[in-house]
């Protein structure tokens, strides 16, 4: 019989109990820092229908989409046949075509393609958490409070190149309110990002820049039609490089022209006001980019007012891909670790006008969990206490005295110590290694004297120390250790 190696996909990972206690670190933290200003948490399928996924992230993100193929009886001949005659029809053009080393395909696969996934595949695994969350609104409109605040912390998956730092089955956290166009949103959405990278020990810069001045400054060098191509092309700076981002605007048919006015936006220096200023003569001709000038400006008057210990950059090229995104925009990067964006944001103002409910403004940020993972442990920034699970370990001799030791352990753990006793009178060291490998720091070691005595002897496994404590004694220990 033929053995298969086990294996998991590229770009997913296995964790381990140790894994997991960090990465629930990173979890707990968020989440408290989110019921702190009043979000409230659910959960949307992995899955959903292509109709409500397709769309939303523009052409580079749908391509980016898991589909998932139709099962059991879903998938009959007649529909194989169906989508299996393209490709004939497409290798009898090519035969047939004059030139056929000329001839291109390019556009007769995109054809085929979404020929074969409208006959094989009606679902998808969801790209990220806002867009389910938009149809969670609508569907649920009548069941929510508007202003509806919300955090929610799945898995979110991509069909990416995986590499480090990016992967193809990873962990969102997201925080949105919807029902709402206040800036006062934004407020305290920055204000949740530094509370939560304070708590974490993560020194960061937010990144901030309003979607409508991007729309603004399409209009400017004439070509507002190619908002989408501009963003998506200046919103790679900082992996491409300034040549080749200019290299993508010309391959999007954008002119030469163009791109010479777009330069400014390159070249803005200085202090977020200085920023501003010189923006706001560069774009004064056009009306949506005041508007989001306008709207920068009174963020940075509300954040006179508070206390927010995290920088704030105002950063022009700063574009973030997502079609949805209509006003603000924002983006926070590690300073101590190079890595991609370990949050990220945006207001978006009709994005559940697809799903039937229109005008319905929100704003939401997601943080990138597994960054956030991987930047803590580069700086070995985990507490030590993450790596730790039970406090204290009842060695087992025997019938008798696993009778003696379980009310222990049941007490001890009504008080809300984590405590194990040692399943089977295995040898002693044994059960010693078990604790030294699970850095288990106290053992509690109860034979016939012991039982007689009523006492407990509580061995430090990291001094060595060895001393017999009562029940009491042992509780006060443990205390002044947590």
């Amino acid at each position: 019989m033929n053995v298969t190696k086990p294996s998991i996909p590229r770009g997913t990972r296995d964790f381990s109990q140790d894994i997991m206690k960090k990465r629930n670190f990173i979890f707990d933290t968020l989440k408290s820092v989110f019921q702190l200003y009043g979000y409230q948490q659910i959960e949307t399928p992995a899955m959903e229908n292509l109709s409500t996924l397709l769309g939303k992230y523009g052409d580079e993100g749908d391509k980016l989409l898991f589909r998932i193929l139709n099962s059991g009886d879903s998938i009959n001949p007649e529909s194989i046949k169906k989508a299996i005659k393209p490709f004939i029809e497409l290798v009898d053009k090519f035969i047939g075509a004059p030139e056929p080393d000329k001839y291109s395909i390019d556009e007769d696969k995109k054809i085929i393609r979404n020929i074969i996934i409208k006959e094989t595949s009606e679902k998808g695994l969801r790209y990220d958490l806002t867009v389910p969350f938009a149809r969670y609104v609508v569907q649920h409109r009548n069941d929510i409070t508007f202003p509806f605040k919300r955090y929610q912390i799945q898995p979110v998956w991509r069909a990416d190149n995986p590499q480090n730092g990016r992967y193809r089955e990873f962990y969102q956290c997201d925080v949105d309110v919807v029902g709402s166009n206040s800036l006062l949103n934004e407020i305290e959405l920055i204000q949740i990002i530094d509370e939560a990278f304070n708590k974490l020990g993560v020194n960061a810069v937010i990144k901030l820049n309003n979607r409508k001045i991007l729309s603004g400054i399409a209009e400017i060098i004439g070509e507002p039609d190619k908002i989408i191509d501009i963003t998506v092309a200046i919103d790679k700076l900082d992996k491409i490089g300034l040549d080749k981002v200019k290299e993508e605007l010309r391959q999007k048919g954008i002119g030469e022209e163009s791109i010479v006015k777009l330069q400014p936006l390159f070249d803005l220096r200085g202090a977020n006001d200085e920023k501003l200023a010189k923006l706001k003569e560069w774009i004064s001709a056009s009306e949506i980019g005041l508007k989001g000038i306008e709207e920068l400006e009174k963020v940075f008057d509300y954040l006179k007012n508070i206390e927010i210990s995290i920088k704030i950059d105002l950063d022009l090229t700063l574009a973030r891909g997502l079609n949805y995104y209509t006003g603000a925009i924002f983006e926070v990067k590690a300073l101590d670790v190079e890595i991609g964006s370990i949050c990220g944001g945006g207001r978006y103002d009709n994005l559940t006008g697809v799903f039937g409910l229109p005008d319905v403004s929100g704003v939401g940020i997601s943080f990138g969990a597994d960054r956030i993972y991987d930047v803590l442990n580069q700086l070995e920034a985990f507490p030590t206490d993450t790596a730790q699970s039970t406090k204290i370990l009842f060695i087992n001799f025997g019938a008798k005295e696993e009778l003696y030791c379980l009310p222990l352990v049941q007490k001890l753990r009504k008080a809300g110590f984590k405590a194990e006793l040692f399943p089977g009178n295995a040898k002693m060291n044994k059960q010693m290694n078990y604790a030294n490998t699970r850095k288990i720091p106290f053992v509690a070691i109860i034979g016939e004297d012991e039982m007689q005595q009523k006492l407990i002897s509580l061995k430090n496994m990291q001094s060595g120390e060895q001393l017999k404590v009562t029940f009491e004694e042992l509780v006060r220990v443990l205390n002044e250790e947590s």
